[in-house]
């Protein structure tokens, strides 16, 4: 496997406003053509955590998916995050994943009940997992994080993308639960957060991460607004399943 460099985008939204929010991550973002394979946007980044799910949502291909398949282009790697998505009569909280070639998606499968995300949208049906410069990439939006099923490794992926809306009040549980889902999966996890306050007065303190799968820290972003880059070294993922084979012994499952 070949090296992956990820960078990670830690800043402020604001509140339902699309244009505004794909403007000033473009600025972030501009300085690094040829530079990373992978930029990771936080949930809902164009509206923040928004419970206006029919005013917020987007049809297939709209404006934020062509702004993302742009960038792709223009920058020739990925660029991932969530976004509103109406689908026939329901909306999805929808992660899209645009390459050069397209744009794959995944629909958030664990709705935040705590927030009526429940009630709101409508939740995906199966978990996606896509391919990027020789990684198998397994796309899940924050809640997805405390379930750990949904995400276990059944040796089809290597990666794992967390992007997330996660209040400064449950931080100890993000950080943790990024360095968990990373050990017991042999993978390496980048989890992407926000930063600032929203409409609703929820704060968010970042602390994105991105983690090896032994554990290891590999970048902390904790609250700062700005691009964050790290290299994923395939070599050494490669090396250390070789070495601690624990999936082996894993236990066998299936999704109801």
């Amino acid at each position: 496997m070949q090296n992956l460099t990820v960078t990670l985008i830690q800043c402020e939204l604001t509140w339902e406003q699309p244009e505004d929010n794909r403007r000033q991550i473009g600025t972030i973002i501009d300085d690094i053509k040829g530079h990373t394979d992978l930029i990771v946007l936080p949930e809902m980044f164009t509206t923040g955590f928004s419970m206006n799910a029919l005013a917020n949502a987007e049809q297939p291909g709209g404006a934020t998916e062509q702004w993302m398949l742009e960038m792709a282009q223009r920058l020739d790697c990925a660029i991932t995050g969530s976004i509103a998505v109406r689908e026939g009569k329901g909306v999805y909280n929808r992660m899209l994943f645009a390459t050069p070639g397209g744009v794959e998606h995944y629909d958030k499968r664990h709705l935040f009940r705590m927030a009526g995300e429940d009630k709101r949208y409508l939740p995906g049906q199966c978990r996606v997992i896509v391919q990027w410069r020789d990684w198998r990439i397994n796309l899940q939006v924050c809640y997805d994080l405390r379930f750990p099923v949904f995400s276990r490794n059944c040796e089809d992926y290597d990666l794992a993308l967390y992007v997330a809306n996660w209040p400064t009040q449950r931080q100890f549980h993000w950080r943790q639960l990024l360095i968990a889902r990373a050990i017991e999966n042999l993978a390496c996890v980048v989890g992407v957060n926000r930063i600032g306050a929203d409409a609703q007065g929820l704060s968010y303190s970042g602390g994105s991460l991105a983690v090896a799968a032994d554990g290891e820290i590999l970048l902390d972003a904790h609250s700062d607004n700005s691009a964050f880059q790290v290299v994923l070294d395939g070599a050494a993922l490669q090396l250390y399943r070789d070495r601690f084979p624990c999936q082996l012994d894993a236990d066998s499952f299936q999704l109801q």
